[in-house]
């Protein structure tokens, strides 16, 4: 059998969670003795100065004996973190706070207002 049939008999079924620079794969595949399990693949994408870029991937194998347990953990510190911060995402919130500043009704810019979107061919 050749290495591609091998691949073709692994992978069972697969899901893609695209989330900024982070992408998740879940694929499901199949062990020699015809048993499923799961694997979970973060890959962030890293830039370099030159514009070339590069990946890098973070495998969690999660096996069928393991899945109630894994479930009843995940769904707890979810829960948790909805419970105590919601769900809005601070992050988004915080680029909202940073928006570009503009001159109040008198002309003055504020004191909070921030310069991070300043475009240097402005200056």
């Amino acid at each position: 059998m050749s290495s591609k049939d091998l691949m073709d008999q692994e992978e069972i079924f697969s899901k893609v969670l695209r989330a900024g620079r982070r992408t998740y794969f879940f694929d499901v595949r199949s062990t020699k003795a015809g048993d499923y399990y799961l694997t979970i693949t973060e890959s962030k994408k890293f830039t370099h100065d030159d514009g070339s870029f590069h990946y890098k991937k973070h495998k969690i194998y999660l096996y069928k004996e393991d899945f109630q347990s894994f479930r009843e953990i995940m769904e707890e510190m979810m829960d948790y973190i909805i419970d105590e911060k919601g769900h809005e995402v601070i992050s988004e919130r915080h680029q909202k706070d940073f928006k570009k500043a503009e001159p109040s009704e008198n002309g003055e810019i504020s004191s909070t207002d921030s310069f991070t979107d300043l475009d240097f061919e402005d200056i």
